[in-house]
């Protein structure tokens, strides 16, 4: 990029003439004629003309590019590109003011290597933000933006950029619900009304994310029992992708919850998740099904770590120790990261800290 002063109304210098300043960009905004060119702009041969025949304009800076020189709303496109790798859960928006956004064409949780975010950012005048790793959106919500500080970038430093965001997939993504579908076992005895606030929250969760509830089935405090109904709901062609459990004792060994996982092969992968509430949640595995235990009914009356675990898991993250860490960066789940549930969610109780 090279730097030129002219002032409009007087002859250009020497080395200048239109076909050299033809492309150039505005250093600061400018009003030529009644009208405001904005910084930034991209002057043809017709504004270098009016810049000619303005009398009265004040001296200005032009940025002459040079060969590679990137504009910056260009610039901003083509980081927007690199960074979503063509994800299809993101649409293009802008530039405005040079800023181009990513936004969600579907409901889903959003991801974001960080690692490479950071090292993107290291790239002088390259600019890419985002939100939050984890945070659940859906349609024509904002998920980052693309630009670059000055109104011409080098290309090698574009390049540099795009290097990094096209190595290791997306650097930002989402990863769209699917249509779950969602078993409840529930080990404990409810009145009429509280069943149905109980069962009003639980499809109100799952029709937030997009899931189905295929069952809720009540069951006696019985090994034998509870395995009959975990079997039902983990095998045969109509079996749950997940399944949710209500009423047990999370920190007994011999519950007959964690009985039934047992005894139909499966596995617990946590105990508890790092984030508050939610040291009572547990996670297990039962062949392909996740199990998600909650200790009673009326937890689900108030905003938890299971309403961020559960997002993960109808967005097709496995059920393991893995997934459950992700809630811990921001897991105090105060009424300050409300953002961070699904828009179920808003609204549900939540502690002070």
């Amino acid at each position: 990029m090279r730097v030129e002063r002219v002032v409009p109304g007087r002859p250009l210098p020497g080395r200048l003439h239109g076909a050299v300043l033809e492309g150039s960009v505005l250093a600061r905004d400018l009003v030529v004629g009644g009208e405001r060119w904005p910084k930034g702009r991209r002057l043809t041969a017709a504004d270098l003309g009016a810049l000619a025949a303005d009398p009265e304009g004040p001296s200005i800076t032009l940025l002459v590019p040079e060969p590679g020189d990137v504009h910056e709303d260009d610039a901003g496109l083509r980081l927007a590109a690199a960074v979503s790798g063509g994800d299809r859960g993101l649409a293009v928006r802008g530039p405005v003011q040079s800023r181009v956004d990513l936004v969600a064409t579907l409901a889903g949780v959003v991801v974001v290597r960080t690692a490479a975010l950071d090292r993107l950012n290291r790239v002088d005048s390259l600019e890419v933000f985002t939100v939050a790793d984890g945070r659940i959106v859906g349609p024509g919500d904002l998920v980052a933006s693309a630009k670059v500080a000055p109104h011409l970038v080098a290309g090698s430093l574009l390049a540099a950029g795009e290097r990094i965001a096209g190595s290791g997939g997306p650097i930002v993504r989402v990863r769209p619900f699917r249509p779950a579908r969602l078993a409840v076992l529930v080990k404990e005895r409810i009145g009429s009304d509280a069943r149905v606030r109980f069962e009003e929250a639980i499809r109100t969760r799952a029709a937030g994310l997009g899931a189905t509830v295929t069952r809720i089935h009540y069951v006696a405090d019985d090994a034998a029992a509870v395995t009959t109904a975990l079997r039902d709901a983990v095998r045969g062609p109509g079996r749950a992708s997940i399944v949710l459990t209500a009423g047990g004792a999370s920190t007994d060994p011999a519950d007959s919850f964690f009985a039934a996982v047992d005894a139909l092969g499966g596995v617990v992968v946590r105990h508890g998740a790092p984030a508050h509430p939610g040291s009572m949640l547990w996670l297990a595995r039962v062949g392909r099904t996740a199990v998600l235990g909650l200790p009673s009914c009326g937890a689900y009356s108030k905003a938890t770590a299971a309403d961020l675990l559960l997002p993960l898991l109808v967005a097709g993250f496995p059920p393991t120790a893995a997934t459950v860490a992700r809630l811990a960066h921001g897991g105090i789940l105060d009424r300050t990261q409300r953002y961070r549930f699904p828009a179920y969610a808003h609204d549900l109780d939540a502690p002070d800290g």
